[in-house]
């Protein structure tokens, strides 16, 4: 019998120094979504995940007023550092009221599994007409990657699938969802989009596979790593040991309706 996963109440852990080293393509990959929506001088904006608030920046640089939020105090901490109006706030439990011309987010939307809580908070943080704009992992979205470490932690009789994290949907099943929460859908579409990792898979994993490995014993993390990194060594890793990861990202632009 498979053992249950361990309590995940401490969920992802972030490290505002891991992040910038081993993720820093995640904010640069997010200007095109960031060129999707558009920021006007004196618009307020609503950054959700704002993460250490690199690309957080660039939208105060198009001349808007950004709050951001999010739900690492680390990244939080980060984003203050760079002079963003940053807030601790858990995306699934947003507590605006019509403060926003646009809600934005770039791979976060991912990382809140109650898409519910969060097309319900960002519908009441936005103005009748605001748009919602945004980019996250797609249905597939690291497929191998998340294979490698279900199949891992399976052979040491736990429930890989129970640790999964992420919410990826389809463009079908999210625009419904948009739909539903009283959204018009304007664009949405996935995208494959193979990543470079600059500091390969084990930086990758070290970065966003902690709900993978919480309750394991620090040997046991380390060997499901090893095992994870020899498993996709054949499909994510080229001669030369270029690492490269399956990502397929979901971009969306829609507008809540005026009532």
């Amino acid at each position: 019998m498979k053992k249950g996963p361990a309590k995940l109440t401490a969920g992802q852990v972030w490290s505002a120094e891991d992040y910038a080293g081993h993720a820093g393509f995640v904010p640069a990959l997010g200007k095109t979504a960031l060129a999707l929506l558009d920021p006007q001088p004196g618009e307020r904006i609503l950054d959700l995940g704002c993460g250490d608030g690199v690309l957080t920046s660039a939208i105060t640089q198009a001349g808007a007023k950004v709050v951001g939020v999010d739900a690492s105090p680390q990244l939080i901490e980060a984003a203050i550092a760079r002079g963003i109006d940053a807030h601790l706030m858990d995306g699934q439990k947003l507590s605006f009221d019509k403060e926003f011309n646009a809600v934005f987010s770039s791979a976060a939307l991912h990382w809140m599994k109650d898409w519910r809580g969060v097309l319900d908070g960002v519908g009441k943080a936005l103005q009748p007409g605001g748009r919602f704009v945004g980019e996250f992992g797609a249905h597939g979205n690291v497929a191998a990657i998340v294979t490698a470490l279900i199949a891992v932690l399976n052979t040491r009789g736990l429930d890989g699938s129970a640790r999964f994290p992420w919410f990826f949907p389809t463009v079908d099943e999210y625009r419904a969802a948009l739909i539903e929460y009283n959204f018009d859908v304007h664009e949405i579409i996935a995208i494959a989009r193979p990543t470079p990792l600059p500091t390969g898979i084990r930086g990758w994993l070290t970065t966003f596979a902690n709900p993978f490995l919480i309750g394991l014993a620090p040997e046991e993390r380390r060997s499901v790593v090893e095992d994870a990194i020899a498993a996709l060594t054949t499909s994510l890793c080229d001669t030369r040991g270029n690492w490269t990861a399956d990502y397929v990202r979901l971009r969306f632009r829609a507008t809540l309706r005026r009532n």
